[in-house]
């Protein structure tokens, strides 16, 4: 669904339009609602290309990294939001009614994603603690995310604050050196 995709990226969530999808595409808005049900439907497979497209930025990232490969994550969580606000939040401003379910393919390709940062993160654990890194990962994506949210809202520019991406960071290590890593080298 590129076209969906490219219209929450430039309008956002609030502004998201299935009738203006549909004509982008030739369809009218009843045959995309043949096709996906429901625009949470519409809208849950929009957000797995973002996750899809993120977790590419992230690999791409990663590919070019330094020695500290978390630092390169927090960069790439901050980077990808930046530059792709509309559909970064755009994630979490849609909520699901109790009744509909991400599909499971779609739940896996999200996951790729968090998948990639628990691989990071059980990678500077020592052998004992890798089992803790998925719980440590998720842990340290809603520290990031947090950050990042209070970035792009303008929240930290508020309160004087000038480098929420390295603020983030240093919680990270902080965490990581806890569990037991080795502290980087910088």
């Amino acid at each position: 669904m590129v076209e969906g995709h490219k219209h929450m990226a430039e309008v956002g969530f609030a502004r998201f339009s299935a009738r203006e999808v549909a004509k982008r595409i030739g369809y009218s808005v009843g045959t995309l609602y043949n096709v996906f049900g429901t625009l949470d439907r519409l809208l849950i497979t929009i957000n797995t290309r973002t996750f899809q497209l993120w977790a590419e930025y992230v690999r791409q990232r990663l590919e070019t990294s330094g020695a500290d490969r978390i630092q390169t994550l927090v960069e790439a969580y901050f980077g990808f939001a930046r530059d792709n606000a509309n559909s970064w939040t755009a994630i979490y401003d849609h909520h699901l009614p109790p009744d509909v379910v991400i599909p499971d393919e779609q739940n896996l390709q999200r996951g790729a994603l968090t998948q990639i940062i628990v691989d990071e993160v059980a990678a500077v654990l020592p052998t004992q603690a890798q089992s803790e890194a998925p719980r440590l990962a998720r842990s340290l994506i809603a520290v990031v995310h947090g950050h990042c949210v209070f970035d792009l809202n303008g929240s930290f520019a508020l309160m004087n604050i000038s480098q929420p991406m390295e603020l983030a960071l240093d919680r990270v290590w902080e965490a990581l050196i806890h569990a037991g890593a080795a502290a980087p080298s910088r």
